[in-house]
This record gives C-alpha cells, structure tokens and sequence, in this order.
C-alpha cells in the first residue's frame, strides 16, 4: 500500500534490545554478535500513518520476542533497533546510511512503509549486501535480478487484483469499474486490475484515477457508471476513502463496491459515526479485502500467538493488515537452520526461495509464502484472502464477537 509521506521535524532513535540479547561479539555481524535488526517507521508522523506504523512497531517486536524465546535466529538472540523516519523517504535513506557507517549495520532491514521509503533504500541495501524483508511493494521491490537481498512480505497489487476478480466472478458482475488513486501503488493496481479481469473472462467497465488530494470524485464515479459497471474495485487509502463514500452517496448510485488492502487498512470503515462510517449506508454495498489473520478465529494458533504477544506490548491501533513484519522472523530463522549459520545473506536469501524453508517457517500473517528464484514476492495462495463486510475491529482483526 502506498502512503503520501508525511514530513515531520523531529526524529528520534529508540533502540530496543528484547529477550535476552547476548554479550558484545568478537566481529561485527559474526556467530558470537547479537543478530541486528533495524526497523526505520513512521513513528512521529499523523493520522492513519502513525497508527498503521505503530501496529507495524508492534509487530515486529511481537515477532522479536516469540523467535527469541524460540531459541533467536542461527543461535543468536535478535537485537531491535527502531528509527523514526517520519513516513519520510529521505529520513528513512540517512537513518539507514548512519546505522550502516556507525559499526553496527544490520543483518536485517524491515521498513512499515510508505512504498516511496522502501523503494528508496532498496539500492542502498544492494550496495552493502543487506537482507530485507519488505511490508511495503514498490515496482522492483519483487525482482531478484535486480533485488536479490530483497524479499516482500506485503501481497502487491498483482495478488489483490487477481483475489478481486475471482470475488467479482463468484458474485456474478459481468462487468466492473475500476477507481484507483494518483499514487503508485493505486496506479500499478489499475493496471493490474484490467488484466485480472481479463483473464478471469469479465469487462473491464472503465478504469478511473482521481487525485489523491482531491475532495470530490463524483466526475469518475459518473463515468463508471456511463461505461455500464455492475460492481466497482476500489483502492483508496486514508481520508481518500472517506471522500469516494461520500461522492458514491452523493451521486446516488447504488452499487456493489469491493475494496482492496488499502481500504481494509483505513479505520473509518471500523469505526461508527463521528469518528468513522461504520453502519451508515455508504458502507452497506461494501466488502473489503483482508488476510484471514485480519479476521478472529479462536482456533488459529499461530495467528493467536501474534495478536496476543502484540496485545501484551501496546494497544494495536489499526488492522493486522499492517503485521506483515511479524513473519520476518520466523522466515529467517527457519532460512539459518536450513544454511546452518545466519552470518551470510546471500546463502539466506537462497534458502527463502526454497519450498522447504517456505513449509518449515512458523508465519503467522501469511500462513505460506511462495517467494522462488525468478520472484520474491509472497504470491499468496488466494485462500489467504478473504471478503467481508466491515466490522468493529478488537485487537487488530474483524469479526471478534466481544468487539461488539
């Protein structure tokens, strides 16, 4: 999901070291060295950003604490360092050179987004051999000739395109509209949109963009609606959304509505009136896309085990449609026990390709990731997603009865 970045003045630097890290090593980054990670997020920034960065922060330090009393990774206790980078590209890149120049650099890079922040440190990663596990895709973000350290954690807009046209051909719409926003994550969805579509055997009716600043997109709305849509595939993230509802209802058009990832990222569908539109009729022809960790099931233990760790470090102020950074752990630590050491990245991104370390890695956002040799993106099965209506949310996930 792509974010707007946020400029703040301050920045500041936590580190975190969490469950028993080990004493000083003998080398930087060798066996006997507490195995570093360096989260950069938007820790100061405002609004649907800060609280969908916090829920990020808690993740990963969910993920730190269960893999370290898991035994850490290739025997070492992980060590977290958390830096504000404000939502801010520029932030995140200086951030990310200090660590590297300081004599600590990472053996593992994780970032909560925007797209612009992990597409602007990606080359400077390459360039010192530095394993990254992303939650936030940008165009190259998945291609190991060019990113071969690099893995994405988040589904990109090819797995959400593909899970709403085969929900739109279940449902019957012969022919859908597409609204997506001016950003680049909104546009590579459009485009990915039209193919999905495509090859599922349905019209694409029209393929709209609005400016993700704008007020009002009623003028895209009415030219979906003159093209024939039966249904619309929306993507709109943070107050976006809120004025696409409020254009939809002002139009009066009354027609089914199929939001992706960014939409089920965006707490104004989980939240009754004032502070969100949860029960109102712009809501009522809406399902969103989530994960099935994002929707409560007593009896997934895996899932169970994140939401209760990261409940037990800090309220988690949006869906777990953020967690992704959870499984960064698990992934790595089951790629070390493959190589029999964590100290080379380049063996470890070699393992992650592979079906046996996929199998043996205890995830819990996704339950599998597929990454291989010719792409490093999740290529979720599309049985990890799901379509609902919203709901209030408890702890991160839809559906919980007691959130009512």
């Amino acid at each position: 999901m792509n974010r707007r970045p946020i400029l703040v003045a301050a920045v500041a630097v936590t580190a975190l070291a969490l469950a028993g890290c080990s004493g000083s090593s003998e080398s930087e980054g060798g066996a006997d060295s507490p195995y570093r990670v360096l989260l950069t997020g938007g820790i100061s920034a405002q609004g649907v950003l800060a609280a969908n960065s916090q829920t990020s922060l808690l993740a990963t330090k969910a993920g730190v604490q269960v893999q370290n009393e898991a035994g850490g990774i290739g025997g070492r206790q992980i060590e977290l360092t958390t830096v504000d980078d404000a939502g801010d590209a520029t932030i995140a890149v200086t951030k990310l050179r200090e660590a590297i120049n300081s004599g600590n650099k990472p053996d593992l890079y994780l970032n909560s987004g925007p797209s612009s922040i992990a597409a602007a440190v990606l080359p400077i990663l390459k360039q010192n051999n530095i394993l990254s596990l992303s939650m936030a895709p940008s165009p190259d973000s998945t291609d190991p000739s060019k990113f071969p350290l690099n893995f994405d954690l988040a589904p990109g807009a090819t797995d959400t395109a593909r899970g709403i046209s085969e929900y739109a051909k279940t449902k019957g719409y012969s022919s859908v509209g597409v609204l997506h926003g001016s950003t680049a994550y909104g546009e590579l969805f459009g485009e990915e949109m039209t193919g999905a579509l495509e090859k599922v055997g349905l019209k694409a009716a029209g393929n709209e963009e609005y400016d993700a600043a704008a007020l009002d997109m009623t003028a895209q709305l009415q030219s979906l609606k003159n093209a024939g849509a039966t249904a619309i595939a929306l993507d709109a993230y943070g107050a976006p959304l809120g004025y696409v509802l409020q254009s939809l209802e002002r139009l009066g058009w009354d027609v089914p509505l199929i939001g992706n990832t960014s939409v089920s990222a965006t707490n104004l569908i989980a939240n009754d009136p004032p502070a969100g539109v949860l029960g109102t009729p712009q809501v009522k022809n809406l399902v969103t896309q989530v994960f099935t960790s994002t929707v409560f099931d007593p009896n997934n233990a895996l899932v169970n085990t994140m939401v209760d760790t990261m409940a037990s470090l800090g309220s988690i102020p949006s869906t777990l449609i953020l967690a992704d950074n959870y499984d960064a752990f698990p992934l790595v630590a089951a790629a070390a026990e493959k190589v029999g050491s964590s100290t080379d990245p380049k063996k470890l991104a070699e393992a992650l390709e592979t079906a046996e370390v996929q199998e043996n890695a205890k995830t819990a956002f996704l339950s599998r990731y597929n990454f291989s040799s010719d792409n490093h993106g999740p290529n979720p099965d599309t049985s990890e997603l799901k379509f609902i209506s919203p709901t209030k949310i408890l702890n991160g996930q839809f559906g919980n009865p007691a959130a009512s």
